[in-house]
């Protein structure tokens, strides 16, 4: 999605990307980095109890996982520039396919070049949206890129 200057989008263009699934390892991995044990994701037992039934992937691993499934390329991307009304709409299983569509919604002329103001929208496999919020990235312009690159 961010592969060109910011001359080139506009607004309501939509783009998705590859898929990623979510594993039992990711949950682990994620919960030693970041010391979120909370046992929703990470005791069998006590999660097969509560609402969801099983385990469920941190909303954050989620939301995080979901950047890197984002096209970013180097001289193009200046800045991440915000994430604005995050909301984890429905729960993410281990096993679950993610993927992201972003849906350009608004463009503002910075120095250098401009914001690109899309909706994220994180779904899985059944296409149903887990994840959902505003993000914005700083995208250079044309006269910027060709001194980065």
């Amino acid at each position: 999605m961010f592969d060109r200057p910011f001359e080139d989008y506009t607004v309501g263009e939509v783009w998705v990307s590859r898929g990623r699934t979510i594993t039992e390892a990711d949950l682990v991995m994620f919960s030693a980095f970041s010391g979120d044990w909370y046992p929703l994701h990470t005791d069998k037992e006590w999660a097969q109890k509560g609402p969801f039934g099983q385990r469920i992937a941190h909303g954050m691993l989620v939301l995080s996982a979901s950047t890197g499934l984002i096209t970013m390329k180097p001289g193009v991307v200046l800045a991440f520039y915000g994430i604005d009304r995050v909301r984890f709409v429905a729960p993410t299983y281990i096993g679950d396919t993610i993927s992201v569509e972003l849906q350009v919604n608004g463009l503002s002329v910075k120095e250098h070049g401009g914001v690109v103001d899309t909706q994220l929208t994180v779904k899985k496999q059944t296409n149903e949206p887990v994840v959902v919020s505003t993000l914005r990235i700083l995208v250079a312009n044309k006269e910027t890129m060709s001194t980065l690159t």
